[in-house]
């Protein structure tokens, strides 16, 4: 059996042993009330179950007694009226006739006997022969008056057996209607319990079902009974009122209970003595109580209400006030006093501390935002002025808001950083103009003093006022009434003063409020000290890297270049890009990206654009190059990072770096390009459509031991090269993929633009409006080298043909009218081709570019490479290459995969050669025999 205890019913389908065994205990301890309840229950259904049993009992020996009585007076009336009664009762032998028909009469009946007898009681017949002749036991005198009787007797043995007899007695009449004889018939009543057993069950079960019922019963009250009581026994439940009434009136807070009907219920001890009851109030009308008319109306009111205050005599009391069931409109209320008599002047004192917190907590959140010098300026005037000063002013030097050191000098010159509140009403100097402040005014002496100046009444200062008469006097004008300034100090200098100014319509500033103004500058010189080195340091790198990156375009003839470059506002990367122009009128494109911000990563970036161009210069593959900045970035690791270990900075000297470097050769067409961990670029063919070369992706640089792969393709004359870093296509709220495809559609469908529409196109359509990273971008539009300024051809490796070689050189320099560089060409163009064929292998090739500037180049098929060296007098040879480095402005070799090449370049101007010829020339000229190469 399951009972309840009041609290919420578990959600497991069996309930709990403990609370079973619990409920069982409950019903059958006959010392608890359960217990009890149930003993009388079942006493009640017994005796209910005997009753009923009994009276079964005598209803069913009574039933039994009336069918007998029935029946009996039915049988003897029956024989007595049946045809040939009456005459064989006057016949010679009544008993030879009757016995058989009353035999038969019995049987059918079923009856116990039928007696024929005489008026005189002697039986004609009976179910035993030998009773026949004897007297009747019973009486016969009513019905020998004619008058039927029944009664119970006992008689001779029967069938049946012994048992009480009932039996009716009937007289016989003749036609006359004289009585001749009497007929008796009865039944023997040997056991009534075949009457009432039948019925037993039905009472038995009935009681058990009672008692179920009984039991059900029982639980269910026990269960109500412990939801109502929380699960208590009687004798907790007395502890617990004794408990509550204990604490009632012990604690230190009035309590009253107000029925519907607007009476006092219960009112505690506290209760009493806060309100001044007499003793005798339970059950009288609250406003029978002799209470002041407002708190008689909150007590009477069916209004909630919380905390509020009323006053009592010489008491402060907090009231709060709650209805005792919510949703019926019939219910009470209870109402708890509190005596706020003494907290009053604390609570004033405490909701101020409570406001400066708060002002001190709102300016640790929302100064310092950001590392810019002018926003932090303002985020202080702002949280300023919504809840400490009606006007805020900050005034910095300049030094500080261009990010240098501030020094005592730049005092007396301030310039207003930020403005908050109502300064339109009030007149002050404009945002940005500086301010020349003189000795006297309450902002020098805060500098001067380093502690915050108090002024309550502005039309007694004497030195704001001299400050600026005019503008003070219309200030007050205003309504402007006291001021607080206080220096903003970091690092025990002086980056500037706060001003909080009042007006007339809020109170003046107090020596407590000096405090909180002064917390307040602390706060903010902390904030703008960092945001002024931040904006040192983040110049200086721009400096540093701007001034890394180029600063104008190199004069080639293969492409058409334009970039852009934006550092990134919390501080400059390590993006770089380069345009080298290299022999041959090719030009090689360089895009990279140093992992990590600030001086550390533009420092960077400059050593590897450095180590670019000189890898450039001795003109190696592309692949090489990367591998040799992979190298270089693998030494800077292993030299930083030892240095920091020493130094304890453990993992600070790490660097690593993606490049893209590419190499355009405008006699082919072509572009041979390889990455480093970089983005690929795209390709902005002519008629608009964007592709993307299919550059392998190879590791980033400063892993070590990686091949980098390279990939050769043509370009389209007019094609446009896009180099990017991930600044531009990726940042935090959006993935590279999605930036590439951005890019993809700004440059789909404007194959005409020139390059510098191209990069303003792209910049304008993915440029963040805050920069988390550096975004380089550089767009060069390819051009091809016309037939006409390109001239080669192949020269067979003997001696005897120089002079036919240069006798084709200078006609070609002819039809381009390069006559006056006639000279110089040809010797140079000689030289070469002795040195290949002296020294060199077949193939042997010579060509010559005109552009900006000549290039002569000689090819064959060796792999070594020729030296610079100065001849003795008495050398034969050795002056080949040294009249070559004289008579050209550059000249060198690189390395093809048939050989090498050897090449010179002479600049033009004005389509003559600009080199003069240097004195040491005439000199070796003088003393070379220049006969053996046959130059006529």
């Amino acid at each position: 059996m399951e009972v309840f205890s009041g609290r919420p019913r578990s959600p497991e389908r069996h309930p709990p042993v403990g609370r079973s065994r619990e409920g069982r205990a409950s019903l059958l301890n006959l010392r608890s009330a359960a217990g009890q309840v149930f003993l009388l229950q079942i006493v009640i259904v017994v005796l209910l179950v005997a009753a009923a049993v009994v009276g079964m009992v005598l209803q069913a020996a009574s039933d039994a007694l009336q069918q007998g009585r029935r029946e009996s007076v039915v049988a003897a009336q029956t024989f007595a009226n049946a045809p040939g009664t009456a005459a064989a009762l006057q016949s010679p032998d009544p008993s030879a006739v009757l016995q058989p028909r009353a035999e038969e009469a019995r049987k059918r009946a079923g009856m116990d006997f039928i007696v024929a007898m005489n008026t005189e009681g002697i039986r004609y017949t009976y179910p035993y022969p030998q009773e026949i002749g004897k007297k009747f036991v019973g009486t016969i005198e009513p019905a020998l008056q004619g008058r039927t009787v029944v009664e119970q007797a006992g008689g001779p043995p029967l069938p049946v057996g012994e048992g009480t007899n009932v039996q009716a007695v009937v007289p016989v009449t003749d036609s006359r209607g004289e009585v001749v004889g009497l007929v008796s018939a009865g039944l023997t009543v040997k056991n009534v319990a075949q009457l009432w057993l039948p019925q037993l069950p039905i009472i038995l079960g009935s009681g058990a079902a009672a008692l179920v019922l009984a039991i059900a019963g029982t639980t269910l009250v026990i269960r109500r009974l412990r939801r109502q009581t929380h699960g208590l026994a009687p004798v907790e439940l007395a502890q617990l009122y004794e408990h509550h009434d204990a604490v009632l009136h012990a604690v230190r807070e009035g309590v009253l209970i107000i029925g519907p009907d607007g009476r006092l219920l219960l009112a505690n001890d506290e209760a009493m003595r806060l309100l001044g009851l007499p003793e005798q109030v339970q059950g009288r009308p609250v406003r029978e109580l002799g209470l002041p008319e407002p708190m008689l109306r909150l007590l009477s009111s069916p209004d909630a209400v919380t905390d509020e205050v009323h006053s009592v005599g010489n008491r402060m009391l907090a009231v709060n006030k709650r209805p005792t069931y919510p949703h019926d409109d019939r219910a009470g209320s209870v109402v708890t006093l509190r005596d706020t008599t003494e907290l009053a002047a604390v609570s004033g004192r405490a909701e101020v501390a409570r406001e400066r917190l708060k002002l001190l907590y709102e300016a640790g959140m929302g100064i310092g935002t950001t590392l810019d010098v002018g926003r932090t300026a303002q985020e202080l005037a702002d949280v300023a002025a919504r809840q400490f000063a009606d006007l805020v002013t900050v005034d910095l030097l300049d030094a500080v808001l261009r990010g240098w050191e501030p020094t005592a000098e730049g005092w007396r010159h301030l310039r207003r950083a930020a403005i908050g509140g109502d300064h339109q009403r009030v007149p002050v100097y404009r945002l940005g103009e500086v301010i020349t402040f003189s000795v006297h005014t309450p902002q020098m002496r805060t500098l001067q003093e380093g502690r915050g100046v108090l002024e309550t009444d502005l039309s007694q200062a004497r030195g704001w006022r001299e400050q600026d008469p005019e503008r003070a006097r219309k200030a007050l004008e205003c309504g402007l009434r006291s001021l607080v300034t206080v220096p903003l100090r970091a690092r025990h200098v002086a980056l500037g003063v706060a001003n909080f100014y009042r007006t007339a319509d809020s109170p003046v500033f107090e020596p407590e409020d000096l405090d909180i103004a002064e917390e307040l500058a602390v706060r903010a010189a902390v904030a703008l000290d960092n945001a002024r080195r931040f904006t040192r340091e983040h110049a200086m790198a721009v400096t540093l890297q701007r001034s890394l990156l180029p600063r104008g375009q190199p004069d080639q003839d293969a492409l058409e270049v334009s970039w852009r470059y934006l550092p990134a506002e919390a501080g400059v990367g390590g993006d770089w890009f380069d345009v080298i122009p290299l022999p041959g009128a090719r030009v090689a494109l360089v895009m990279g990206d140093v992992v990590g911000h600030g001086l550390h990563a533009a420092a960077t970036m400059g050593r590897l654009r450095t180590a670019v161009h000189n890898f450039s210069t001795l003109d190696l593959p592309v692949d090489e190059v990367l591998g040799n900045l992979d190298d270089l970035v693998v030494r800077m690791d292993n030299e930083e990072g030892a240095d920091d270990a020493a130094n304890g900075h453990e993992g600070q000297g790490v660097t690593g770096a993606t490049c893209l470097y590419a190499v355009y050769d405008p006699v082919a067409g072509s572009c041979t390009m390889a990455r480093a961990g970089h983005p690929e670029p795209m390709v902005l063919l002519p008629d608009g459509t964007v592709t993307c070369p299919g550059v392998p992706a190879s590791a980033p640089l400063g892993l070590g031991g990686y091949p980098f792969e390279t990939a050769e393709f043509t370009v389209p004359e007019g094609s446009q090269l896009v180099l990017y870093t991930d600044g531009l296509v990726e940042d935090r709220v959006q993935d590279i993929d999605v930036g590439m495809e951005r890019l993809r559609r700004a440059l789909d469908g404007f194959g005409d633009r020139s390059p510098e529409e191209t990069c303003q196109a792209v910049m304008d359509a993915l440029q963040p409006s805050h920069s988390f990273d550096d975004i380089a971008l550089l767009t060069a539009r390819t051009r091809i080298y016309p037939p006409s300024r390109v001239a080669e051809w192949d020269v067979p490796p003997d001696p005897a043909l120089v002079p036919s070689v240069r006798a084709r050189c200078r006609e070609t320099l002819a039809q381009w009218g390069l006559e006056e560089t006639g000279y110089a060409t040809e010797l140079i163009v000689s030289e070469l081709v002795t040195n290949a064929i002296r020294y060199g292998s077949p193939p042997i090739g010579v060509r010559l570019l005109h552009g900006r500037c000549l290039t002569c180049e000689v090819s064959d098929g060796s792999g070594t490479s020729p030296r610079l060296r100065r001849a003795a007098t008495t050398d034969e040879g050795g002056r080949g290459l040294f009249l070559v480095a004289q008579f050209a402005q550059r000249w060198g070799t690189r390395h093809t995969p048939r050989g090498k090449v050897i090449w010179a370049e002479q600049f033009l101007q004005d389509g003559t050669s600009g080199a003069s010829h240097p004195a040491p020339v005439s000199f070796l000229l003088d003393q070379f025999d220049l006969d053996q190469f046959d130059l006529d």
